[in-house]
């Protein structure tokens, strides 16, 4: 678990983005887990979802209470979406699911961003770990993940 935390800090630094990871006492598994440990609304937890496009991974940064409308994102971008399974999350972005960090994968993921994680100044986001997190502005979560905007549900 500390190894998969110290690659995500490492690979934030390595965008210029010195991350200051918060490990918790309790699980932030969950979004709703999240919030209750960092003390924020669970709109401001950003949920890391892999799904498959067309059979290629694509990641889905949403908010905490959100839950992706696969058919409606699907349509806006022209693929048929499936959630990928736990294999393909771990072997797409190093992580296990319920700590994937919304960048600093093994492979560069297209990525698009829930429109509601813009209402708040700042969001939590998993550090790559079930029990980390880090705070991060949704501008510099768009430029770091390199992300695209959307309603995703």
């Amino acid at each position: 678990m500390a190894d998969a935390v110290a690659r995500f800090v490492e690979a934030a630094e390595a965008l210029g983005f010195p991350v200051v990871v918060k490990n918790m006492d309790q699980s932030t598994h969950t979004a709703l887990e999240a919030a209750n440990a960092v003390g924020c609304e669970v709109g401001a937890i950003v949920k890391s979802l892999i799904f498959e496009a067309d059979g290629s991974p694509i990641l889905i940064l949403t908010s905490g209470p959100n839950r992706v409308d696969t058919a409606l994102l699907g349509q806006e971008l022209g693929v048929k979406l499936g959630k990928a399974d736990a294999n393909v999350v771990k072997e797409v972005t190093g992580f296990s699911i319920g700590g994937v960090p919304p960048f600093g994968h093994k492979s560069r993921l297209k990525t698009v961003i829930d429109s509601d994680l813009l209402r708040y100044e700042k969001v939590w986001a998993a550090a790559g770990a079930a029990t980390s997190v880090f705070e991060i502005s949704p501008d510099d979560l768009i430029e770091l993940s390199q992300g695209v905007v959307a309603r995703v549900c």
